[in-house]
């Protein structure tokens, strides 16, 4: 009957459709949430940096631990945390027992676990979870110097992304190609256009363009003020692009972000033979592997379960130690590698993350406690105190380094190079167009023809001819054209 009146209550006050209303409407339901909720709880936990660590005075601290405290400020209800015995998360035997913690919760050793604990559907159908309070991910954790170990023998090309490099080839072939037909349509590039071969041919605006580019100067010089102009704009681009590669490639010497693991996947795991990879002896990441249906992740499984007496470790620490004292790439959980490798700088994780999963707390089955406690979770998801709680443990000396090192110079960076390159190109086309109707106009006048008659006998002239305009060639009298324009 209580119960009946305090919900009446509640739904009268949201009725009113005030804000007032509301949030004592919310206040009820809460209040009632928390008389539902037991005085103390039992709360098992598990030894995971950075969850749960202990203190030089032997108490604990952690992310978990933060957050059983949030949520016993929400609630209202308190506690006694306890290690798990056996150490282990919870993996089901042979004989149909549960180990680890899932196996307090079923036995109502613990009334809830608040760890890194992996929410599958093996584990649903024996205790219960609230909304994940975390997401995750399998990673790869791997040695820094055992990662980079190939030869970086194109590591020259790194100072500049590879955005970058398309571009600079799409600019380089365009411009050659702008002062390739500049030099064919300016009047002044050509003596006589009936019997001379003109200077910028394709292969030699080719090579003016390395030339410029690596500052080394290349024959021929343009004449004309409109192929001058093509290569002024891209002497300007080629000075701005080497010195910014010379910057990028001394920062990229120099800095110790230059680790790039050349194992980026699961794949690259198999295509090698100098590492070994294993992961935790009966825990989710191997069960994932287990029952996957990829050919790739079964193959892994594979390989780990015809070694398993010796790649498969009993600990996460002991993952991590074997990473560090041997060749060997430990597969786990992400979030907690991403930890270790803040903290120890010579391991990374790769940046290939699978199996995407998340970490829910943990009651019996069907407990009362799992509504409550999901509703404090999305509360401090939206107030922002997970967030802060994650940053609180993960901040580290090494991210901060990574942050702020070396990157490859991005297309975005010289864009106003490329810019005034598309301008400059557009320029001397059209000063080109303009010499060549300024001569077609005074060869009209001359021969007593039409403008467009005279600028079409130039274009074939200078794209290629036939015979019967060859014949009128020898009969029409050219002279200079660098002269005519000027004139």
């Amino acid at each position: 009957m209580e119960k009946a009146l305090m919900l009446l209550l509640a739904v009268a006050l949201l009725s009113l459709g005030h804000t007032d209303g509301e949030e004592n409407a919310r206040a009820l339901l809460k209040e009632r949430t928390k008389r539902q909720i037991p005085k103390t709880l039992t709360v098992t936990t598990i030894l995971e940096k950075p969850f749960a660590m202990k203190t030089e005075s032997d108490a604990l601290e952690g992310y978990a631990i933060d957050l059983l405290s949030e949520l016993t400020q929400s609630l209202g209800f308190n506690y006694t945390l306890h290690i798990v015995k056996d150490g282990k998360y919870g993996s089901k035997d042979q004989e149909g027992n549960w180990s680890g913690m899932v196996g307090e919760i079923i036995r109502k050793e613990a009334d809830l676990a608040i760890a890194p604990l992996t929410i599958t559907s093996v584990r649903e159908n024996a205790i219960s979870f609230t909304k994940p309070f975390m997401q995750t991910g399998i990673g790869i954790l791997l040695k820094k110097d055992t990662a980079a170990e190939s030869s970086y023998m194109f590591g020259f090309l790194n100072p500049f992304s590879k955005e970058l490099w398309i571009g600079i080839i799409i600019s380089y072939v365009i411009t050659s190609l702008c002062l390739f037909l500049v030099g064919r349509l300016s009047p002044c590039e050509w003596t006589e256009p009936a019997s001379e071969q003109n200077q910028f041919t394709l292969l030699n605006s080719l090579w003016y363009g390395v030339g410029a580019l690596t500052l080394q100067g290349a024959e021929p010089q343009p004449k004309a003020l409109s192929a001058r102009i093509i290569a002024v704009i891209w002497w300007l681009f080629s000075i701005t692009l080497l010195a910014a590669y010379i910057g990028s490639f001394a920062s990229y010497i120099n800095s110790n972000t230059n680790h790039i693991p050349n194992i980026q996947s699961v794949e690259d795991l198999l295509k090698q033979d100098k590492l070994e990879f294993g992961t935790l002896s009966n825990s989710s990441t191997l069960n994932f592997f287990k029952n996957s249906k990829n050919p790739t992740f079964q193959m892994i499984y594979e390989y780990m379960d015809k070694r398993k007496d010796r790649v498969l470790v009993k600990t996460f620490s002991e993952g991590v130690q074997r990473v560090r004292e041997s060749n060997y790439a430990f597969l786990g959980e992400s979030i907690s590698q991403d930890f270790v490798a803040a903290k120890h700088c010579d391991l990374i994780r790769a940046p290939e993350m699978i199996g995407g999963r998340g970490y829910g707390i943990a009651a019996e089955l069907d407990s009362p406690l799992i509504r409550p406690l999901t509703i404090a979770i999305l509360e401090l998801f939206e107030s922002g105190k997970l967030e802060y709680l994650r940053q609180k443990w993960w901040e580290n000396t090494c991210s901060t380094q990574d942050q702020t090192g070396w990157v490859p110079v991005q297309p975005y960076t010289l864009g106003g190079i490329f810019l005034i390159l598309g301008i400059g190109l557009a320029l001397g086309l059209i000063v080109s167009f303009m010499e060549l109707m300024c001569k077609s106009r005074s060869n009209a006048d001359q021969q007593k023809k039409s403008c467009c008659s005279a600028f079409s006998e130039e274009i074939a002239q200078r794209f290629g001819k036939t015979q019967n305009q060859e014949g009128l060639e020898k009969k029409s009298p050219t002279s200079n054209s660098c002269d005519e324009v000027k004139a």
